[in-house]
C-alpha cells in the first residue's frame, strides 16, 4: 500500500516513528519546531527531528507556528493522505486536521484516556504501575481523538522517566506501523474514547520537583523516578539545591518529616511515613555521587532539619 505521509514532530521521543515510517512508508516531508537557543552559551539547537530529517535527506519546515499562510500552503503542497504526530508541541487547528483524507494521526505516551496532556509519562510514574501508548486520530481537543490501537506496558520498580520514555518511543513506533496501514486499508475504525474516564497530566515546571517531606517516603521516591532527568527531585541542604537521583524508602522507621539522619551509611531524611534513604545526588555544581561520599563532604548533615 503506498500512501503519502507528512510527519510533525521535535524531541527525542519523535525519533522512533519518524525513523519507522521512513523505513516502511512513503513520508514526503517533515514539520519541526524552530532552532532554539539552549544550554549555557545560549546557541541555537536544533531539533533532534530536524537532525534526522537532514540524515535521511527528507525536505523540512520550521513553522514558528501552523497560523503560518507558507506553513499550511507547504502541507497542501506535499498532498498528504495522513499526517502523524509525535510529541510535535503545537496544537493542530482545523484547517490542518481536516487537510488529509484520513485526517491527523498521533502517538501519544499514555494509555488514553488516562493522563492526557503534556506530562503523560511521569504522571504514570508518579500514580500508576502500568501504561502505555496509544494511537489515536486526531481532533481539536486535548489528546481527546477516537482510539485506534493500544499497547500496554508495566512500569517496572526501578523504571525512571528518561527509560520509560525510551520504552514507549519504540513501542509507539512499533505499533503505529503495525496500526496505520489496517487505519487506511478500513480494517480499523476509530473508537471513541470514554471522557469520564479522563486524567490530565499538565506540562512540568522546574519548581514541580522540590520534595515534600510531610509525603510519604513511597510516593517521593515515584517523584525521584518520575522526574529523572527532568525537571529533576530535589530538596535544599545549606542553601544549596540537592538533587535526588536515585532513593529508596525504609517503611519500618520513622523520624520527623525534614529531619536528617543517617541510616546505614547513607543520608536519609523523615517523610510523613517512613524514611527516605539517598542512594545517588549531586549537589548545584558538582558532579553526581552516591550517598556515601556526599555524607563525607556533609559535615553538618545529622541532627539538622530540612522544611
Amino acid at each position: 500500500m503506498t500512501f503519502r505521509i507528512v510527519f510533525m514532530g521535535s524531541p527525542d521521543f519523535a525519533l522512533p516513528t519518524l525513523k519507522a515510517l521512513n523505513d516502511n512508508f512513503n513520508v514526503v516531508g517533515v514539520v519541526t519546531q524552530p532552532d532554539r537557543p539552549s544550554g549555557r552559551g545560549r546557541k541555537l539547537h536544533q531539533p533532534d527531528i530536524k537532525r534526522l530529517a537532514i540524515k535521511l535527506e527528507l525536505p523540512y519546515v520550521q513553522p514558528v507556528s501552523l497560523k503560518e499562510v507558507s506553513a499550511v500552503e507547504k502541507l497542501k503542497e506535499w498532498s498528504p493522505d495522513v499526517i502523524v504526530v509525535a510529541a510535535f508541541g503545537q496544537i493542530l487547528r482545523e484547517n490542518v486536521l481536516n487537510l488529509p483524507s484520513f485526517g491527523c494521526v498521533n502517538v501519544h505516551a499514555s494509555f488514553l484516556p488516562r493522563w492526557r496532556g503534556a506530562a503523560p509519562v511521569q504522571a504514570a510514574l508518579l500514580h500508576d504501575d502500568i501504561t502505555g501508548v496509544t494511537i489515536m486520530k486526531m481532533d481539536k481537543g486535548l489528546d481527546t481523538g477516537p482510539i485506534l490501537s493500544q499497547r500496554a506496558l508495566p512500569i517496572a520498580d526501578d523504571m525512571t522517566a528518561g527509560v520509560l520514555f525510551d520504552q514507549l518511543a519504540q513501542m509507539g513506533a512499533d505499533l503505529l506501523i503495525d496500526t496505520l496501514p489496517k487505519y487506511i486499508d478500513g480494517e480499523i475504525k476509530p473508537q471513541p474514547q470514554d471522557d469520564q474516564k479522563a486524567t490530565y497530566a499538565p506540562r512540568l515546571k522546574k519548581k514541580d520537583g522540590k520534595l515534600d517531606f510531610s509525603q510519604p517516603a513511597a510516593f517521593l521516591v515515584r517523584m525521584v523516578r518520575a522526574y529523572n532527568p527532568w525537571p529533576g527531585a530535589y530538596q535544599f541542604f545549606d542553601d544549596t539545591r540537592l538533587k535526588i537521583l536515585k532513593a529508596h524508602v525504609v517503611d519500618s522507621l520513622t523520624a520527623q518529616p525534614g529531619t536528617r539522619l543517617v541510616f546505614e551509611g547513607k543520608p536519609a531524611w523523615g517523610t510523613g511515613q517512613g524514611l527516605l534513604i539517598l542512594e545517588e545526588v549531586q549537589a548545584a555544581g558538582r558532579s553526581r555521587m552516591s550517598g556515601e561520599e556526599f555524607l563525607r563532604g556533609a559535615k553538618d548533615w545529622i541532627g539538622g532539619e530540612t522544611e
